[in-house]
């Protein structure tokens, strides 16, 4: 897969990263807003994509020198590409959690012939619904809302989740039902 890196969205991004770095032995799943922008087409915009190794003890030497392969240099914490001014990688502490939640089953999607994994819908939903909880990020919820309007999702395992996760969960559960009921 080729892009024009000076163009790219979030998706094909995502897409060329994680297959490289499946391929050269670096499993990851992407998280963050990044899986918002995947699932609403760029409906909501990040500026970065965040990516949790599934093996935690992979040398950041490899990680540098896989992602050189590609054109990205690290700087500080992020990776950039020269002619991708509009976006950024990162590479985020695991394990892949949403907010007390640990056992994340990431949904797989196979690109030049590897496997590469994201959040699901479910749990984009739950994961942008924790940094309105845990944070009060209002666009958090606007991104909960535009991922829950435009794909189907669990919405008993939402439920569930938001029931059990902190004080004010069920109250952000109930407004983001409304919302999506009435964006409908």
């Amino acid at each position: 897969m080729s892009i024009d890196f000076s163009s790219c969205t979030v998706e094909e991004l995502w897409r060329l990263v994680a297959a490289h770095l499946e391929k050269r032995g670096i499993g990851v799943v992407l998280v963050g807003g990044a899986v918002a922008s995947v699932y609403t087409e760029d409906a909501y915009l990040s500026g970065d994509l965040d990516f949790v190794k599934e093996d935690l003890f992979v040398r950041q030497e490899h990680v540098d020198e896989v992602m050189a392969e590609i054109g990205f240099q690290r700087k500080t914490r992020h990776y950039v590409h020269p002619e991708c001014t509009q976006l950024f990688v990162e590479f985020v502490s695991g394990p892949v959690g949403i907010g007390e939640d640990t056992e994340i089953v990431p949904r797989e999607v196979t690109q030049d012939g590897v496997t590469i994994k994201l959040l699901s819908p479910t749990d984009c939903v739950r994961d942008r619904l924790a940094g309105f909880i845990y944070h009060g990020g209002r666009d958090q919820m606007d991104q909960a809302v535009l991922v829950a309007s435009a794909h189907p999702v669990e919405w008993a395992t939402i439920e569930k989740w938001a029931g059990g996760e902190a004080p004010g969960s069920e109250e952000a559960y109930a407004e983001l039902r409304r919302r999506v009921k009435s964006a409908r």
